[in-house]
């Protein structure tokens, strides 16, 4: 899987619960959010297209950041 990086412009406990409930919708992804940063890193075999269409529908104002390197 790739692990990818983007930025969501989540302010509360709120926002990171909606990006957590359309990333389980879309399913087949394993997510970190880092709320303080307004950071996803999303490890998937999903295209960035589709995973940013996908955050996007959170109604939050989202970008690709790029690739994260493995760790």
């Amino acid at each position: 899987f790739q692990k990818h990086e983007f930025f969501v412009d989540m302010t509360c406990e709120g926002c990171s619960n909606a990006v957590t409930r359309v990333l389980h919708r879309l399913g087949g992804v394993q997510f970190d959010i880092d709320l303080p940063n307004k950071k996803v890193c999303v490890d998937s075999e999903h295209s960035v297209d589709t995973l940013l269409e996908t955050l996007k529908k959170t109604g939050k104002n989202a970008s690709y950041l790029g690739e994260k390197s493995a760790q």
